[in-house]
C-alpha cells in the first residue's frame, strides 16, 4: 500500500456539533495522520472556488452558501492508501444510507449537511491539497 495524502473537512455542521475530536480519533485509529491543519472560516471565493467542479450544478449554490457559514477543519491527512481509507470512514454521502460506524452516519444530518469531505483521486486530493495548503505547511510524520 502507498502512502498518501488527501485533504479532509470536517465541514461547519460537524465544528458547531463540537465533533472534531471524535472524528480525528477516528482517523488515527485507522491509521491516518495529520500532517497539516487550520481551522478557518471560508469565503465565497475560496468555497466557490474549491467547488467549481460542482458550479453547474442545481446545489452549488446552497454547497457555498454552507461552507461558507462558519468555520471549517482543513486537514490533511498522510497514511498508506489515505484516500480509500478516508472516503471509507466517511461513508455515504446521504447519511441514511452510511454503513454503521461510519462518520456521517454517526454524526451527519442530511445530504447537505453531511459533516465531512474527502478528496475522491490522487489527482483531486493534489489540487484540493494545494487550494488550502501551501507546501511548506505540511510536515511529515518521516
Amino acid at each position: 500500500m502507498a502512502t498518501e495524502r488527501t485533504l479532509s473537512i470536517i465541514k461547519p455542521d460537524g465544528v458547531k456539533k463540537n465533533v472534531i475530536g471524535p472524528i480525528i480519533t477516528k482517523f488515527e485509529e485507522n491509521g491516518l495522520h495529520v500532517v497539516a491543519a487550520r481551522m478557518e472560516k471560508l469565503s465565497r471565493h475560496q468555497a466557490e472556488g474549491f467547488y467549481a467542479v460542482h458550479k453547474e450544478r442545481p446545489f452549488f449554490g446552497e454547497l457555498v452558501d454552507f461552507m461558507t457559514s462558519a468555520p471549517v477543519l482543513l486537514m490533511v491527512l498522510e497514511g498508506p492508501d489515505a484516500i480509500k481509507k478516508n472516503r471509507e470512514l466517511m461513508g455515504a454521502t446521504d447519511p441514511a444510507e452510511a454503513a454503521d460506524g461510519t462518520i456521517r452516519k454517526l454524526y451527519a444530518s442530511s445530504k447537505g449537511e453531511n459533516t465531512v469531505h474527502g478528496s475522491d483521486a490522487p489527482e483531486t486530493a493534489a489540487f484540493e491539497i494545494g487550494w488550502f495548503f501551501p507546501q511548506a505547511d505540511v510536515t511529515s510524520r518521516g
